[in-house]
Parts: C-alpha cells; sequence; structure tokens
C-alpha cells in the first residue's frame, strides 16, 4: 500500500477507533458489561467493513480504473448485506447489548465516512500526473518566425 494510502486510513481509522472507545465507555455505563461489549462489537464491525472497503476500492483504482464506480457501488450493497447477515445470525442473542450495537456501529460508520472526507480533502493529489519523459527533450511549440 502506498504511503498516501496508508495515511489516509490512519487519517480515517484513528477518530473512529477513539470514537469506538467513547462508545465503549457510554455503553458500559449505560447499559453495564453487555452494552461495553456492544458497542466494542459495534466499532470493530464498521472499522472492519469500512477498512477493507476502502481497501478494495485503492486497490480497484489502481488495477481496474475503469470499474471503479461500479466496484464502489457493489461493495457498499456487499456491506449491507453482510451486516444484514451479521445482525440475522446474532438476532435476539444475549451476548451483548442491541441497542449498545446499533448505536456504536451508526456513530462509527459516520465518523469514518466524515474522516475519510476530510483526510480525501486535505490529501494533495495530482489531477495531472507529470511526465519526465516528455520534459527530457525540449519541443517547440508555435510558429518559429
Amino acid at each position: 500500500m502506498p504511503s498516501n494510502d496508508v495515511r489516509n486510513l490512519l487519517h480515517t481509522a484513528v477518530p473512529t477507533a477513539a470514537v469506538g472507545v467513547v462508545a465503549v465507555a457510554v455503553g458500559g455505563a449505560v447499559a453495564g458489561g453487555k452494552g461495553a461489549i456492544g458497542a466494542a462489537v459495534g466499532a470493530v464491525l464498521a472499522i472492519l467493513y469500512m477498512g477493507i472497503g476502502l481497501w478494495v476500492l485503492q486497490w480497484t483504482a489502481k488495477t481496474l480504473p475503469q470499474l471503479f464506480q461500479a466496484m464502489g457501488l457493489m461493495l457498499y450493497v456487499a456491506q449491507l448485506l453482510l451486516l444484514l447477515i451479521f445482525l440475522a445470525l446474532f438476532k435476539g442473542t444475549s451476548l451483548f447489548n442491541a441497542k449498545a450495537f446499533a448505536f456504536s456501529l451508526v456513530v462509527a460508520s459516520v465518523v469514518w465516512m466524515a474522516a475519510q472526507a476530510r483526510a480525501h480533502m486535505k490529501s494533495k493529489i495530482f489531477y495531472v500526473e507529470p511526465d519526465s519523459d516528455k520534459n527530457d527533450k525540449s519541443q517547440k511549440t508555435g510558429s518559429s518566425s
């Protein structure tokens, strides 16, 4: 992974993890141990889904740029389906508090998206790629008179 990609990942994962820690503390204070576990599961799930999604999109942009937009749409649908499968598997569970899980998952996802948007706006991305081979030869453009 190039350093710019790692930097963007850090600028999104660190704030999300910090919010996850706060959500665990709030979940523990409000709903006890099961609330803390639910908040932790929600935050970890959001970081995993969003992190894997970011990695897949960066890989697609580098290897198959013509499929970038379609892959983005497919990725978001796949993330929602995986979340639906996770919710179906743990429906009615007593392992963790479902409200703390849902709150943590939503807040962590929103923070991830906001941090990712901020990191993208702050990154310096060339919109024109400099080509050193063409710049070595001096070429005249225009009339010679």
